[in-house]
């Protein structure tokens, strides 16, 4: 299974972009998806995260009340609608998963990787 992210681009401040990460076969088996965001000269960071069941979702400090993550099983998808953008948003975002019952925040907990989609905020 391989995960494929979409949906970034070039937008400006307080725009919106709905990030995709699609999984190449079915059905997605996953404990957690999450999503990180890496930018230029810094470490991957947590985004947003949720369980399969989609009953928990946990979001980093910095995108909460802006950003929104989702999931469709039946379309073995993986959604973060980014809301009112700031250029410090701008990065490289991956989507993720686990298998892991018990996972924190940190990228090493997270095992299926796609290969990111570029977000760029400008001022």
């Amino acid at each position: 299974v391989q995960l494929q992210a979409s949906g970034g681009g070039l937008v400006q401040a307080g725009d919106s972009l709905r990030l995709s990460c699609q999984a190449s076969e079915g059905p997605l088996d996953y404990v957690a998806a999450a999503w990180f965001r890496q930018a230029p000269g810094k470490e991957r960071e947590f985004v947003a995260a949720i369980n399969w069941r989609g009953s928990s979702r946990n979001y980093a400090s910095s995108v909460k009340g802006r950003f929104t993550i989702s999931r469709n099983i039946d379309k073995n998808a993986v959604y973060l609608q980014t809301n009112n953008l700031k250029p410090e948003d701008t990065a490289i975002y991956y989507c993720a998963t686990t298998l892991r019952q018990r996972y924190t925040d940190s990228p090493a907990d997270f095992t299926l990787w796609g290969q990111g989609t570029l977000v760029t905020v400008s001022s």
